[in-house]
């Protein structure tokens, strides 16, 4: 289930976005958290696995139909269960009436995801 981002979650959120290659460096991820804080059009979803455990995150920039994708990121322990999916799914139904884009980093997964719910 994804949980919106609070102040309360900004160490697992950082240590999510550090999967992210370009993300390793904490200054970078302190800035990106700040960025994503700083306006109410971009936001951090956390995903909680049923054991109460954080391991997923994605950075959305939201417009008034469009929802961009910037950061999806995924403990290790957790890959290759469909939690991308999931997680994009959740969103989708958050956000009804928004359409799911990718930035450059994001946007084959987004496409992937796309196929898989039209089947």
């Amino acid at each position: 289930m994804l949980y919106k981002y609070k102040s309360d979650y900004e160490k697992i959120a950082m240590g999510l976005l550090s999967f992210i290659p370009d993300l390793k460096d904490i200054a970078h991820l302190q800035s990106e958290i700040k960025w994503y804080t700083a306006e109410d059009d971009r936001s951090l979803f956390l995903w909680k696995n049923p054991n109460g455990d954080f391991i997923g995150i994605l950075g959305v920039e939201i417009t008034d139909d469009l929802l961009i994708i910037r950061h999806i990121a995924v403990s290790p322990s957790a890959r290759n269960e469909g939690l991308t999916y999931a997680m994009l799914s959740d969103l989708a139904a958050r956000y009804p009436h928004c359409k799911l884009m990718g930035n450059i980093e994001t946007a084959s997964i987004i496409n992937k995801w796309e196929c898989k719910k039209d089947d």
